[in-house]
């Protein structure tokens, strides 16, 4: 938990991954929370899936490595996606692997 008016910097490297609570075959480092927002490095393990899930509040997702399949579409290197709160989660897999930042509330 960062202090309010703290900034930290975090060699991502250096943090172990654990296994996630929510799905198996996916892994998470917990980088931050701060102001009920927190920031996480997931990486997918291929065949790696999320079951169906209702975002509760918003979610932000970066792709750094692989393919994640999300709401259909193909998401590599680059892409971005925003969750708005009400948003449902019917399918979010990986058939390579595949590692994004996220960033929700705590």
């Amino acid at each position: 938990m960062l202090e309010h008016g703290a900034v930290s910097c975090v060699n991502t490297t250096e943090l172990p991954w654990r296994p996630s609570s929510f799905a198996a075959g996916v892994y998470v480092k917990d980088i931050a929370v701060t102001d009920g927002w927190e920031m996480q490095i997931v990486r997918f393990e291929p065949g790696a899936r999320f079951p169906l899930h209702t975002h509760e509040r918003p979610e932000f997702v970066f792709i750094l490595e692989g393919e994640l399949v999300q709401a259909g579409r193909r998401l590599g290197p680059g892409w971005a996606s925003v969750a708005s709160a009400g948003s449902v989660d019917q399918d979010v897999h990986s058939d390579v692997g595949c590692v994004f930042v996220l960033v929700d509330r705590a």
